[in-house]
């Protein structure tokens, strides 16, 4: 005689997949997702990814060389809410690795040499308080000084409301530091990535020479749900995404992650001139940069980061280590 026993699991819960697209929810091998670069294979889906990870998929492997990572918060107002400030400084830290919502240095973009600063989301919503707007303003100083473009990756929710007012003045002081950029006619182009909103879309993101956006990214200043409870009206379809600012003319392009080190290599070679890197003028011209427009921008920059730095961050740089200030390079031949 045969028996048969079925055995069943009873309030089990079901196999979950490895990875599920937060978009289209479609089941994924983790494996596969961060081989396409932290993109949904099915729909497209562009992830949010680190500072770190954002810099491995976009400088030429082995170029990247950072700058300024001493440079650390102060907490001036001595803001508490149900932490400290330097509670919640420690507790970003701990959780992304980084000193701060920004990450800068020096690397190479498919061949062309640059200034690079790219922020960090996850670091307190890669909010702008005084040390982001100071190393923005440093690269600016680097690029106008070097001749070198400066390539900014732009994610944030905005101002740091712990830093108060301070926090505001950093949309003059990095609108100040394209200022500078312009007048030493160093090329500048930024990265919009998902999210990009407040005080950093209002101020030096959306002032380069190009500014192009992933697929898909929220880019605003006040969010549609705030303004659409406020206008009581109904607001279009896909406002605020990087489509729809494009269809504004908002950007210049949106770009899949997969093109853009490519397409921003092609930016910086465009805006230089379209020749290689390391390039020099044609006989009787004079190099990028090296005129007395750039150095006038230059001993203003110096003037005011003298004056505005000291008292609202650490590591100022004459205290700084030589790993953390850029090499002079070597003069064109």
């Amino acid at each position: 005689m045969n028996v048969t026993v079925e055995i069943e699991r009873r309030d089990s819960d079901p196999v979950q997949p490895e990875w599920a697209c937060p978009s289209c929810k479609q089941a994924a091998r983790l494996a596969e997702v961060r081989a396409n670069l932290m993109v949904c294979p099915h729909c497209g889906f562009h992830l949010r990814i680190s500072a770190r990870e954002r810099i491995w998929q976009l400088v030429d492997e082995g170029t990247f060389r950072e700058l300024w990572s001493n440079v650390l918060t102060q907490d001036p107002l001595k803001f508490a809410d149900l932490e400290t400030y330097p509670e919640r400084v420690r507790e970003a830290q701990a959780k992304t690795g980084l000193n701060e919502a920004i990450v800068t240095g020096t690397a190479a973009v498919d061949g062309t040499q640059c200034v690079l600063a790219v922020m960090d989301f996850g670091f307190m919503g890669g909010s702008m308080g005084s040390v982001v707007g100071e190393k923005l303003w440093r690269s600016a100083e680097l690029a106008a000084g070097e001749d070198l473009p400066l390539v900014a990756v732009c994610t944030s929710g905005g101002a740091r409301m712990q830093e108060g007012i301070l926090s505001l003045m950093q949309m003059a002081k990095t609108s100040c530091a394209v200022d500078l950029l312009n007048e030493a006619t160093s090329p500048f182009v930024t990265i919009l990535a998902d999210p990009c909103t407040g005080g950093v879309v209002a101020s030096f993101a959306t002032l380069a020479d190009i500014c192009i956006a992933e697929p898909g990214a929220q880019l605003y200043f006040t969010g549609p749900r705030v303004i659409a409870e406020t206008t009581h009206e109904e607001l279009p379809e896909g406002f605020g995404s990087a489509e729809r600012n494009l269809q504004l003319g908002h950007l210049d392009a949106v770009v899949a992650r997969k093109d853009l080190r490519v397409r921003v290599g092609n930016y910086l070679r465009l805006l230089g001139g379209g020749e290689e890197p390391d390039r020099v003028t044609t006989t009787g011209g004079r190099e990028r940069g090296q005129g007395g427009m750039a150095q006038t921008a230059l001993e203003r920059a110096k003037a005011f980061a003298t004056y505005a730095r000291r008292p609202f961050v650490g590591g100022d740089r004459e205290s700084a280590g030589e790993a953390e200030e850029p090499a002079a390079r070597e003069p064109s031949p």
